[in-house]
């Protein structure tokens, strides 16, 4: 699996805002729910309950917040930048600007799980967050992204 092959282009949103964890939640899933056709509300109930298992902010500024939506009929991959990092009780402490979402169809165990391990890959690779961080340029970030 690529990361080609999970989003486009047009799923990279940058400049969104959000004072906390739980407004951000409803932002990933506005925008999941615009592109995916799924409801709002269920998007932001299956991220809000896997978050409540444990965070998915693993540090360095990063999060990849993910869910098993029945709905969905393929995995599907979105990336926000946030314009100010929020306090997304990460494993560092540290405030995350920098996400990775995810939305897999219910049964879709090794894909799921594939898609996790990629973009918890290019996450984890400090010189690709710090030129993401330079740019608000949807096409500069894909680029970065599907280099992977």
């Amino acid at each position: 699996m690529k990361i080609s092959n999970i989003m486009s282009e047009k799923s990279v949103f940058t400049n969104v805002d959000a004072e906390n964890k739980r407004q951000l939640l409803q932002e990933l899933a506005s925008i999941a729910s615009t592109e995916s056709g799924i409801d709002e509300r269920i998007i932001f109930d299956t991220l809000l309950e896997r978050e409540n298992l444990g965070s998915t902010g693993f540090g360095g500024g990063t999060a990849l917040p993910h869910a098993r939506i029945k709905d969905a009929d393929k995995v599907l991959a979105f990336f926000i930048k946030t314009n100010s990092a929020v306090d997304f009780d990460a494993v560092d402490g540290k405030p995350v600007n920098l996400f990775f979402l995810l939305i897999s169809p219910e049964d879709s165990g090794a894909d799921h799980l594939t898609a996790l391990a990629l973009t918890s890959r290019i996450l984890k690779d400090e010189e690709i967050c710090s030129k993401i961080r330079k740019t608000s340029d949807k096409e500069e970030i894909y680029s970065l992204l599907v280099q992977q």
